[in-house]
């Protein structure tokens, strides 16, 4: 049997080169497997562990591509001729995993965003947790949940869409967002006292974010050509047909908008009650200043008033 098996072997070379072939490409895999499991225990800093793992992946890559043109060109040295060849022949039917893959090598050369980072692209938001050579993989917030609440949805998006539109990144270089809200005063109130209100609270709760805002933001103007910006928190006034509008504008870490903005609700809310009446909030109320009169005339041709 093993000199048949000789002899078959001898009879169909390509075959058998076809064969030799896929045991080296699963051999590479499986040492590229062996060594990423290696990593996953010896390694413990995730963010090192996972770039290892990452790199790990692309040298099983590139040893694939590499036995791919010896075993079909007969040389190492036809290398680049094998490449464009086979390119030509692929880009069409795989031109958007080829621009997927284009765009993962984009993303880590570039640094446009890596694990951990929120970001908003084609039109997703979310907080990226896995980057492959193909797909971005993002833990989604928003849609039918308010504020940056995680939706629970995992979502796969193409790496291609890096080359496609806008990334979104709220973390980056700068990991702090501005935020607003209205409160609207009833006309009559003191209105300084409902400003220092305002301010006072939130320039107590917001006092780490300012710090630590104009320390990123400097970072910022050294990077970029960009002007300094205002990380204090402003109050605008705007005078409605209803009541006066205070405008709050402060920085917030981009993940505590939501806890952020709760807090000054309650403290701002809790310290108007402590007024006794000296600062309302207005809300949207209609005064009835007279009631028309109506004329209505009875069989007899008689007016008649209905107030």
């Amino acid at each position: 049997m093993i000199e048949d098996l000789k002899k078959w072997f001898v009879d169909h070379p390509t075959s058998t080169n076809i064969i030799k072939y896929l045991v080296w490409i699963v051999l590479v895999f499986v040492f590229i497997t062996w060594i990423r499991r290696i990593l996953k225990k010896k390694l413990p800093n995730n963010n090192i562990k996972y770039k290892s793992q990452k790199g790990v992946e692309v040298i099983g890559y590139v040893f694939v591509i590499l036995i791919t043109v010896s075993y079909f060109t007969g040389s190492i040295k036809d290398l680049g001729l094998a490449i464009g060849f086979l390119t030509a022949g692929i880009t069409i039917t795989l031109q958007e995993i080829i621009l997927s893959i284009a765009g993962s090598f984009y993303i880590f050369l570039v640094k446009v965003y890596k694990p951990g980072d929120r970001i908003e692209i084609n039109g997703i938001k979310g907080d990226v947790i896995d980057i492959d050579s193909i797909y971005t993989t993002m833990m989604e917030i928003g849609e039918w949940v308010s504020s940056d609440n995680y939706s629970g949805r995992i979502v796969k998006l193409s790496n291609a869409f890096v080359f496609k539109g806008a990334v979104y990144n709220y973390s980056r270089d700068f990991p702090f967002v501005w935020d607003e809200f209205n409160l609207p005063i009833r006309y009559g109130s003191d209105i300084e006292l409902a400003k220092s209100i305002v301010i006072s609270v939130a320039q107590k709760n917001l006092a780490k974010y300012v710090q630590e805002s104009m320390a990123e933001w400097k970072n910022v103007v050294k990077e970029y050509y960009i002007e300094d910006a205002q990380v204090d928190p402003t109050l605008a006034i705007t005078m409605t047909d209803n009541w006066v509008q205070l405008n709050l504008r402060y920085i917030v870490d981009y993940k505590k908008r939501r806890f952020t903005k709760n807090i000054l609700h309650e403290e701002i809310g809790k310290m108007i009650e402590e007024t006794k009446g000296a600062v309302v909030l207005a809300s949207a109320t209609f005064e009835i200043v007279k009631i028309p009169t109506v004329n209505l005339q009875d069989r007899n041709g008689t007016d008649k008033d209905l107030n």
